[in-house]
Order: C-alpha cells, then sequence, then structure tokens
C-alpha cells in the first residue's frame, strides 16, 4: 500500500509526496516516489502506479536498480576519466539539488525537463548550457550502467525548450572599443596602479587581451615554461573548446606585440601574470562603470585582438594559429571588421606597458 506525505518546500509552497514500497520476505525490494503540488494528483498516480504494478510480470521488471538522478549525477562525475570544469561542476550540483535531482530514472518525462528548465530563470543560453550539461549525464546512464533513463524524453525536451524560446545560443557581440576609449581606460588603470603599485597590472593585461587575442583565464594561466621565445608561441593550457576543455593544451602564436608584452614582466612568479580572474575581470568592470564606458567587456579585446588580424590582411588559417581557433564557424564570431590597415600601428600604449628598454 502506497503513502502520501505533505511536506513543505524551500520557497514556502507544500508538495505531496506519493511513495510506494515493495517488500519481500520483510525487506524492501523496491521502492518509488513522486512529489506532485497537490494532493489529489498524488492520490491518483499512486492509485494508477499501484494497478500498473499489480499486473502480472510488473513487479519484477520494478525490481531493477531504478536510482534518483542525483545519485547517477554523482556516479557520472565518480567515473569520468575526463576532469570536470568549474562551470560544468556547479551546473550538475544545481540539478542535483533541484526537484528533478530527487526523482528517480524510470520517473523523468521530457515534461519534468521541460518545468526544470523553464524554473531556472535564466538566459536561454544558459539555459541551454545546464541542458547540456544534463544530456552528458543521460547519454551514457542507460548503456553504461543499464539505468531506465531515456534519452529521448530530454532530446524531445530540447526541441521543445528550443521552440519556446526557453533555450538558445548566445547572442553575438560585435563591440569593438574605441582607442579614446582605451586611452580614457589605461590612463585610469595608471592612476590607480601609481597609487597601489601591489595591484594588478590592469594596463599591460589589457594590451596584451588584444594582442595576444587570449581569454582572461587563459591569460592567467600562461606559465614562463609555456613560453616558446624562439618560435614566438605559447602552450594554451586548457583551451576552451565544446567537447574538451580540461586537458585541451594547443601552441598558440604570439604576434610581435604580445611577445613584447611577456618579455617586459617581471620573473617573480612561475605564471607570467600571477594575479587572480576575479580581481581582474572586476577591476576592468569597474573602471568602465567610473568612466561611464558602455558595455565593454575585458572579453571584447579578444574580439577586437581577432578583427585587428583580419583588417591587417591576415587571412584565415593565419589568424587560427594566434587564436587558437578550429574552424571559421567559431572564428567569425569574434571577426567585426571596420577599417583596413592596422588600428594600433604607433599606439603610445605599447611603450608604456613594454618599454624598448625592456626587451634588450
Amino acid at each position: 500500500m502506497g503513502t502520501i506525505t505533505q511536506r513543505a518546500r524551500k520557497d514556502g509552497s507544500i508538495g505531496y509526496t506519493a511513495q510506494i514500497r515493495l517488500k519481500e520476505g520483510g525487506r524492501v525490494v523496491f521502492t518509488e516516489a513522486q512529489t506532485f503540488d497537490r494532493r489529489q494528483a498524488a492520490q491518483s498516480w499512486l492509485d494508477k502506479r499501484e494497478r500498473e504494478l499489480a499486473q502480472p510480470g510488473a513487479r519484477e521488471s520494478a525490481k531493477q536498480e531504478d536510482p534518483l538522478l542525483a545519485d547517477v549525477i554523482d556516479r557520472y562525475i565518480r567515473e569520468s576519466k575526463r576532469a570536470i570544469g568549474r562551470t560544468k561542476e556547479q551546473v550538475l550540483r544545481t540539478i542535483k539539488e533541484s526537484a528533478i535531482g530527487e526523482m528517480r530514472c524510470s520517473q523523468l518525462r521530457s515534461q519534468s525537463y521541460v518545468s526544470f528548465a523553464q524554473g531556472l530563470k535564466v538566459l536561454p543560453q544558459t539555459a541551454e548550457n545546464y541542458m547540456s550539461h544534463l544530456s552528458a549525464v543521460v547519454t551514457v546512464a542507460r548503456p553504461a550502467w543499464g539505468y531506465p533513463l531515456e534519452e529521448k524524453e530530454l532530446t524531445d525536451a530540447r526541441t521543445v525548450l528550443k521552440k519556446l524560446g526557453a533555450t538558445g545560443k548566445s547572442a553575438q557581440r560585435d563591440r569593438r572599443p574605441t582607442l579614446t576609449e582605451l586611452d580614457r581606460i589605461l590612463t585610469h588603470f595608471t592612476e590607480i596602479r601609481h597609487r597601489r603599485p601591489r595591484s594588478a597590472p590592469m594596463c599591460a593585461l589589457t594590451a596584451f587581451a588584444i594582442f595576444s587575442t587570449r581569454r582572461l583565464e587563459e591569460m592567467l594561466r600562461i606559465e614562463w615554461k609555456d613560453l616558446d621565445e624562439a618560435g614566438s608561441r605559447i602552450m594554451v593550457r586548457d583551451l576552451k573548446h565544446p567537447g574538451q576543455k580540461i586537458g585541451n593544451d594547443v601552441w598558440c602564436d604570439l604576434v610581435p606585440e604580445a611577445l613584447r608584452i611577456i618579455k617586459a614582466q617581471p620573473r617573480t612568479d612561475d605564471r607570467i601574470f600571477p594575479y587572480g580572474n576575479d580581481a581582474v575581470g572586476m577591476a576592468f568592470t569597474r573602471a568602465c562603470q567610473f568612466l561611464t564606458i558602455d558595455d565593454l567587456h575585458l572579453h571584447d579585446m579578444r574580439h577586437e585582438g581577432a578583427s585587428r588580424l583580419f583588417e591587417m590582411g591576415w587571412n584565415i588559417p593565419h589568424v587560427a594559429t594566434v587564436t587558437g581557433h578550429r574552424s571559421w564557424a567559431s572564428l567569425k564570431r569574434y571577426t567585426h571588421l571596420r577599417q583596413t590597415g592596422d588600428k594600433f600601428a604607433g599606439w603610445k600604449w605599447l611603450d608604456i606597458v613594454a618599454p624598448p628598454q625592456a626587451q634588450s
């Protein structure tokens, strides 16, 4: 006989959990539960499920291992030979702690996934990331461990979410800084550095982000041992890639300006830029806010650097040796041409962040 338990959720609402437990010889051999917003719905499910389990062979089928989704996620993380990135780990933890994390594999339907995604209250591109990371778990659950987790249910849910506009790709940005904006920003950073000499060298970091086309986290991971000065290139550790982020180490070329900035840095640490992601990112954000420069991100420096190379007449394969992109489809998101020639020819800030005498 099943039971219905009333309990309060974290958001203050009331849920009704219907639970069925099957015993043999005084030992529980199967348990199944599902939570509903109304007691009547819980009772209806309980009655229907008990009738199904009363059918010949239904109990034997029900005894197959049917863990909670949260437990499946734990096993996926535990047995994965690939390291789990910080973002993916946070996403999977959120899924584990949600309502669908408390559901058993056999209970998960497309409606369950749709409700979860719609309840995230995030941008469509962020919701798509959640579903993508969840898909990695669902895809292996049945073939690897025999869990009754239907991949088609999630596939259907993702189709629905896309049609409803609840998931989608990130909007492409085409924001590039003007030389005037960069002059104001770097002047501001110079004043801060004068007052606080131990603060991060934001002028050098901003200029390096442009000329190297590197992402913030990539810049701050680079160690001196990753520099091949003779070949004018660096080993970029864990280069971002849709299918493989951790362990995706790639040699990327350095344009002369980027190499010059690296050589101007003091060798006080294993890392070339021994600073924290959050501190550097927030410093740039605060500077733009203080200077009332609208809608400019540090990541836009990567767009600027890639676009500059195309404006200088570089072809796609040549630019890709610097940016690390593997396809034009990915690289073109960072390409927004405004002119021809080198926008930074004779740029005064290069001599400031990497004085000529520092190169000897």
